[in-house]
């Protein structure tokens, strides 16, 4: 006799659970399900038995337990060839196909007033062990967690194409799924508890959101996967409008330019080349930034990212479109006409980001060998009113509201980071070197290039000047003011060579190294 063939269906996500149900039906299975589930397949007039009758044991503990039960794990483990004696003595019929995700935590915990209660409760326990049940069975067990793999399933086994290496694929999924669910449950407990997500372990996870073609090189493999939780604002969440698809490069210089950009009220555009600012400038209309932060690096706009801090308006889309070559545009929202004049030229790239998300703390990861190195995001901000005046002459309004530009750029700039700028515009940027004072150098010639005089500018670097020659550098090109972080054993120094060349000079105590 050929036996029955079982599918339990247990799904928080609905989504093209009921066509795969039929489907399944269709082609001779039993349909198992529990609570809100079966209700849905019920309501599609599918035949339906939920998993209590199965069992012959009632759902208790408000669902808590319900296919936590050895017929449910029986069928999902045993193995047909070596198993099926103690399968029938124990009266366990055999489950072949799975299709189970879980509870909503990552969504609970992603909103900012989540409670902990709500959380715990949006814990799955049953569901995670079903499917790992069933992927360890995978020979015998078909295990879905994704919706998307229901079609491919259905036609498969309409066609008899249900082979091992499928099998296999499905069931590295199903771990995936558990394993990247129970390390949204292990940060957001962590930081909750602690305050931070650097316990003795670390666990991370993602889900996939693009194959990229390569990754930094064309030799190398690369993947995009986004976050658990709210991507409002995000790149990640970001929806693309028209464009060729994103490269690896892309993605992480639209990032630093995204970032960036939302350093700055009101109207501000940030050009990034290669993981640096090559030009930043915040305004008063969104053409003025755009046209200020071009005119800071010309030669290294071309090809750039673009980013702003407001819907991108159809007079500055066209600017663009007509003055250089643009890889990427980032935005909130396009203004009315931008997306007609953007599809002009069908190849830019162009995101929507979306309204920000509240800021909520997240980590860094770097591969190292052997190991990962995990750090807090760098969230540090200073104020005007934080700064400490070192020099004998004090900063003017002006040259604080420069000073404060300046640093908020250098923060995004790789170490050794030096940024000219002065009235809401950056004037040169040095990014990168060895040398604290080459990259002083390097931004003067920037400058120079340019066209951009440096007299009277401010200056920011992203961390302390080690001996005085960086102040010498900077006073040769007609820089009047400093900021940097201070903490140098040479500070002294440091100090009395600003005060030789009458330059005010403010320290802020916060290093922004970024390598």
């Amino acid at each position: 006799m050929t036996r029955s063939r079982r599918a339990l269906l247990s799904v928080s996500d609905k989504t093209g659970v009921v066509e795969l149900a039929r489907g399944l039906a269709g082609s001779g299975y039993e349909l198992l399900s529990t609570g809100g589930t079966a209700r849905t397949l019920r309501d599609a007039g599918l035949e339906v038995t939920d998993v209590s009758s199965h069992t012959g044991f009632p759902e208790i503990m408000d669902g808590r337990v319900k296919t936590l039960h050895p017929k449910i794990h029986g069928g999902l483990l045993g193995r047909r060839d070596t198993d099926a004696a103690v399968m029938a003595e124990h009266g366990i019929d055999a489950i072949d196909v799975l299709a189970v995700n879980l509870y909503p935590f990552e969504q609970t915990v992603s909103a900012a007033d989540a409670a902990l209660a709500d959380a715990i409760e949006n814990i799955d326990i049953g569901g995670p062990a079903m499917i790992r049940a069933a992927a360890k069975n995978h020979r015998d067990v078909l295990v879905l967690v994704d919706p998307a793999d229901y079609d491919n399933l259905l036609g498969a086994l309409e066609e008899g194409r249900v082979d091992e290496a499928m099998r296999l694929r499905l069931a590295a999924k199903a771990y995936t799924h558990t394993a990247s669910y129970d390390a949204a449950i292990s940060a957001w407990l962590t930081e909750t508890t602690s305050g931070s997500r650097l316990g003795e372990r670390f666990a991370a996870g993602g889900r996939r959101i693009a194959s990229l073609r390569y990754g930094e090189n064309p030799h190398q493999q690369a993947a995009f996967y986004a976050d658990a939780g709210d991507l409002r604002g995000t790149l990640a969440g970001a929806e693309q409008i028209q464009g060729k698809a994103l490269s690896y490069n892309n993605i992480a210089d639209a990032d630093a330019a995204l970032e960036c950009v939302r350093q700055f009220e009101g109207q501000a555009c940030v050009i990034v080349k290669h993981a640096n600012p090559c030009g930043v400038a915040a305004a008063g209309s969104q053409l003025e930034a755009y046209e200020r932060a071009y005119a800071t690096d010309p030669v290294s706009a071309f090809g750039g990212i673009i980013a702003f801090s407001t819907p991108l308006q159809k007079k500055v889309a066209r600017e663009i479109l007509d003055r250089q070559f643009v890889e990427v545009i980032v935005a909130p929202a396009l203004a009315d006409g931008a997306a007609e004049v953007l599809a002009a030229k069908k190849n830019v790239r162009v995101l929507v980001t979306g309204k920000r998300r509240p800021a909520r703390p997240a980590v860094e990861l770097k591969k190292v060998s052997g190991g990962l190195l995990v750090q807090d995001r760098d969230d540090g901000r200073i104020e005007a009113e934080d700064l400490r005046v070192v020099t004998r002459r004090e900063p003017s309004a002006g040259e604080i509201a420069d000073l404060m530009f300046a640093w908020r750029v250098a923060k995004y700039v790789k170490s050794n980071a030096i940024v000219f700028a002065r009235g809401g515009a950056t004037i040169g940027v040095g990014a990168g070197q060895m040398s604290r004072v080459y990259s002083t150098r390097i931004a003067a010639i920037k400058a120079a290039d340019a066209g951009l005089s440096t007299k009277d500018a401010a200056m920011a670097s992203d961390a302390f000047f080690p001996f005085r020659d960086g102040i010498d550098s900077a006073a040769e090109h007609g820089v009047r003011a400093v900021i940097q972080p201070g903490g140098s054993v040479r500070d002294e120094e440091v100090i009395a060579a600003a005060d030789e060349h009458d330059i005010a000079m403010v320290f802020t105590g916060m290093r922004h190294f970024r390598h």
